[in-house]
This record gives structure tokens, sequence and C-alpha cells, in this order.
């Protein structure tokens, strides 16, 4: 199988770019026609690997493809999860070469979606196509179910799982969209951490008002909302929200120990972020912090006079942009309940708090032992010569519990990305290396079921 890849992979990486030249982005309403230029192109890459029944599906949104190939009799079923659209390539003077015009450097290839999400869901296509090509059929039945919508929290997936069970149905859910520790050593992903996303608005006056004439006498919306978000936190780290963490499992040894095994080094990570210290909740390591408790970051804040010189106002309205990633049985929707009663109990007097939920998305713990993700493991293994670790991942893929509640089977998180290849981020990039690899490991674990 190496052989063949190598013999093809100048092809591979062709097509690649192709894909990667499409900006897919999903959350931009002047992308609509290049989003479903994408899902086009994942449907043509479908049809010519032999899979049957492929279908664009139209949404309220952007379009889900789905295919099969169901012919391989008494065996597993595997639905192949992946994500054709992008982030926007802002700020576009960062890049070092145009985001949409993919360039190779350094054995990567860079572009926008090249690691996330369409460098590995290409994995998948191109090692089913081998597999095709060398037996005539494949060792085990396929489905794929690609999404225009995981950078936008994927707002119509759900409701097509939850109505389509049947159609999606499988043995496991095969998912390549995370990334390994670092370069040579495998993950694969056992938790994700939920996500909650709020927009708060806080208003005062009918308008922005003279400071001479009304400061010191009016309520200000930049004080009240500044007053509110230190609030939200007390002097050790903590989350400050009465009640926020009800339902966060306690950290055990055990956990400690598990989570402790993953490589880590805070010297490195403050030299590599310029930074002098870290920080977060006491009594925890920054990676217990970032992979198994709960957060609550303000991420972004606006209000009053933005422009050059001065202007000397009281302002009338203030807004921030507030996000949390959940654990354990932290449901999004009572975490969003808390933080808005919270925001009116610590409001100043005279303002408004308007506040509105933007995300939301539970948590999912994996079991490392199902015998899916062991036989992932003994595949990684195989083709890099090193056994994957278990880490609990701090970022969030949504649809991941909806996968693994709704069609009641594990889900595989086998990613072949690095941490260090600029995702959401300018130069975002891809090794190719682990391009060509990805694909042998998949091939071998497809065989192995």
């Amino acid at each position: 199988m190496r052989e063949n890849i190598h013999l093809h992979e100048d092809r591979f990486l062709e097509e690649l770019k192709d894909f990667l030249r499409i900006p897919s982005i999903s959350s931009l309403s002047d992308h609509e026609q290049d989003v479903h230029k994408g899902a086009n192109w994942v449907a043509a890459a479908l049809n010519e690997i032999g899979m049957e029944n492929v279908e664009v599906i139209e949404t309220k949104g952007h379009p889900i493809v789905y295919g099969d190939w169901l012919h391989a009799n008494d065996k597993p079923t595997v639905l192949v999860y992946g994500h054709y659209d992008v982030q926007p390539a802002d700020p576009l003077e960062l890049w070092d070469s145009e985001p949409f015009k993919p360039a190779i450097r350094d054995h990567k290839i860079y572009a926008r979606g090249a690691t996330d999400d369409k460098g590995q869901l290409f994995i998948h296509i191109k090692a089913l196509e081998l597999l095709m090509a060398e037996h005539g059929s494949l060792p085990v039945n396929v489905k794929f179910c690609i999404e225009g919508e995981e950078e936008i929290a994927s707002p119509n997936l759900p409701s097509f799982i939850h109505e389509n069970k049947e159609m999606l149905s499988a043995d496991a859910v095969l998912i390549s969209d995370t990334s390994f520790i670092e370069k040579g050593q495998p993950a694969i992903c056992t938790s994700l951490r939920g996500a909650l996303a709020v927009n708060v608005n806080v208003k005062t006056a009918n308008t922005d008002l003279h400071s001479g004439s009304y400061g010191g006498g009016v309520p200000n919306a930049i004080h009240s909302l500044v007053s509110i978000l230190d609030s939200l936190h007390d002097e050790s780290g903590s989350v400050a929200v009465e009640n926020f963490y009800e339902g966060v499992p306690a950290v055990t040894d055990q956990l400690r120990e598990e989570v402790a095994a993953i490589p880590f080094n805070d010297e490195r990570t403050k030299a590599e972020l310029g930074l002098d210290s870290l920080y977060g909740e006491e009594g925890f390591t920054f990676q217990e912090r970032t992979g198994i408790r709960p957060t609550l970051e303000i991420n972004g804040i606006t209000g009053g006079f933005q422009g050059e010189g001065v202007k000397t106002i009281v302002p009338c309205e203030a807004s921030a942009k507030i996000s949390c990633r959940l654990v354990g049985a932290q449901d999004p929707q009572t975490i969003y309940k808390l933080i808005k009663r919270h925001l009116e109990k610590h409001k100043q007097e005279g303002s408004q708090v308007i506040t509105k939920s933007l995300i939301q998305a539970k948590p999912v713990s994996l079991n490392s032992q199902e015998a899916m993700l062991q036989k992932a493991a003994d595949a990684y293994e195989k083709v890099y010569g090193v056994r994957p670790l278990f880490p609990k991942e701090g970022g969030s893929i949504p649809i991941v519990e909806v996968f693994a509640r709704v069609l009641d089977t594990p889900v595989v998180l086998m990613g072949f990305g690095l941490p260090s290849e600029n995702l959401h981020a300018p130069n975002e990039h891809f090794h190719i290396d682990n391009f060509t690899k990805g694909i042998e490991t998949v091939c071998e674990y497809l065989n192995s079921l």
C-alpha cells in the first residue's frame, strides 16, 4: 500500500490543490456559491472513487454530501464525517502565499483548509480509492456524511442526523479533524469540551451624552459592562457564576494521571506565546485547565467612541462576547440561564442587559478501551511505529456528541494534523508526510475491521 500511495502522491496533491482553491467560507454570505461549489466537488470526488447513492442534500443553510458503498456483507459499517467549509482567511497581509492558491514549501501544503479539514477529509477519499483499485471492493461498508457548516457550529446537521438515523447507522463514526500531540506522536482524542457563546449588550440612556453636562450624573454603559464582566471570576481564577460548576466531574488521582501522561512543557509554551506566566484556575495544571475543567472567557468588548482623537461622551451602549467550554454533565442551556441571571444580578443601576445565546454544544467523553478505538491505535502503531496517546481536548466539535448519542455508536477521532499547523490562522498548512501516512493508516484501519 505504501508504494501505491507514493506512486500516486503527485496526483493526489494536485487534486487536493483543486479542493483547496475553493474559498468555501461558510460564515460569509458572499461565498455562498463557493460553499455549494465545495459540496459539488466532494460529491464528484466520491462518485469518482466508486461510491454510490451520492447526493448533495440541501438544508436551510449549506448542503450536506452523502454517499455510500454497502456491499461488504456481514462486515462492519463505518460512517466517515468531515467538513468542506473553511474559516475566513483574514488578515490576508499575514499570509506568505495567497490562502486560496495552494503552495508547497518544505514538504507542507499551505492554504486555508489544508489541515482543517479538507486535507484530512481527503485522506479518507484517497484511502478508499486505493483499496477499491487494489481489491475491486472495500473491506467494510462505508458511508459519508460531509457538511459545509462545521465552522459555524453545524446548525443544520443535528436535525439531519435525527431525521436520518437509519440511513446514517454505523458500527463506528470515523472523523479526522483533530491533531497529533506533536510531530511523530499520534493521538486519539477521547474527550471534547462543550461550548456556549453569548453576546452581552448593555444599554443605558437613549443616546450618547456630553460628559461635561451629564458625566457623574447618569449611568455609563461601559462602566456597567466592565463591572459585570469583572464579577464573572473571583481572585482565584474560578468562575464566580452561582452553580456554574454543578455537573463538573471530580478530578480524581487517576484522571490527573491520565492528563499528566500527555507530554507538555510549561516553559516552552510560555516562550512560544511570549508570556511571562500562565494563568488560570488555582489548584490545576495548564493541561487540566485546558482539557478537563470548564472555562468562561471574554472574547471581545466594544463601546463608546473608537475613532482617532477624543470624544468626551458618556456612552449609552456597550457590548461583549463571552464563550464557555463545558465538561461532564454541564448543559449549555442551563449554563446560559445561570450566566444571564448573574449578569442581571450584577448590572449597575440604570442599565439594561440584553443577552443572546449564539452557540450551544454539549461535552462528550469517549471510551479509550472501546474496540473500534483500540483498532485505530493498532493502525497508527503499525504505520508510525508509535502507539497513540489518548488526550482530552479542550476544544469542541459539537457534532461528535450528537453522532455518539443519536446513532449510539463509538466515535473514532483519528486526526492527522499537528498543533503547529495554524488552523484558523494565517499560513495554515498540512504536513505532506502525515497526508500520505494518513492514507496508509486509514487503509490499515479499515482492513483491520
